[in-house]
């Protein structure tokens, strides 16, 4: 993770380029230790997200893998319920502009991560996917809050149940996402956005950023309790196991629905 400041504008950038800055239980710590930290310092009055190098961030690192439970199958409650949620929670809560600069593949919690900041700039280049399904997991993240008020019911079940790429141009047409610019202009217009509303009133902002979590996501931590509950069973189930391999080994999945 990499944290710069340049006046009262914080950037923020995951930093596993390899992996198209994929998650790891490491990844998330050191975003909700940075948001709470260093973003949530008076100094700073507007935060900027991005990735490093051609992505933003392209999900869970399935490389990686979660820690077993006692059977021996995927623990992914844990990591969801002690590390990825609060990461998100902790975004969503701060209390200052969040403005997420998405330079490439959005994917995952990656994508739920985007939709968690305030203001959302892609690149033409970039898209962003509800990628779950094709490992044999649902949306988790908190992005099944954070993309019906977004787009919709049709739009939210198809972006769920078929896990397809939705490119910066059709992310804006739909309501993901609220600029899309040049690749080679994109920090540049995540920039000049961050330092207008670092010189506006903060406390203005942070109010309305209270009292319209509260109308959109007044649920927030209860979904993110069933998502952990319901991605948990769905971690121990033989799809997962197949979905993630199948990944890995860079095949199509063969899944049996158990």
């Amino acid at each position: 993770m990499i944290w710069e400041q340049s006046d009262a504008v914080g950037r923020l950038t995951l930093n596993r380029p390899e992996t198209l800055n994929a998650w790891t239980p490491q990844l998330g710590a050191e975003l909700r230790e940075v948001v709470e930290g260093e973003a949530a310092e008076p100094s700073v009055r507007a935060v900027v997200i991005t990735g490093a190098g051609r992505g933003f961030s392209s999900g869970a690192d399935l490389k990686a893998g979660f820690d077993p439970s006692e059977d021996g199958r995927p623990n992914i409650r844990k990591e969801l319920e002690q590390i990825y949620h609060p990461a998100i929670l902790a975004v969503r809560g701060l209390p200052k502009p969040v403005v997420a600069a998405v330079n490439g593949p959005a994917v995952g919690i990656g994508c739920s991560l985007a939709l968690a900041c305030d203001l959302v700039l892609a690149a033409e280049s970039a898209f962003f996917s509800l990628a779950f399904v094709n490992i044999g997991l649902m949306p988790d993240g908190g992005a099944t809050a954070f993309v019906p008020p977004a787009v919709g019911k049709a739009r939210a079940f198809q972006m769920a149940l078929l896990g397809e790429r939705i490119p910066a141009r059709q992310a804006l047409d739909w309501g993901l996402v609220n600029w899309v610019h040049p690749d080679e202009l994109l920090i540049d217009e995540a920039g000049s956005l961050a330092r207008r509303l670092a010189a506006g009133p903060t406390r203005s902002y942070a109010s309305s950023k209270q009292a319209l979590d509260r109308a959109i996501y007044g649920h927030l931590e209860a979904q993110l309790e069933l998502e952990a509950e319901l991605q948990h069973a769905l971690g121990r189930t033989d799809d997962f196991l197949e979905g993630a391999a199948a990944f890995v080994q860079r095949r199509t999945p063969e899944f049996g629905g158990a």
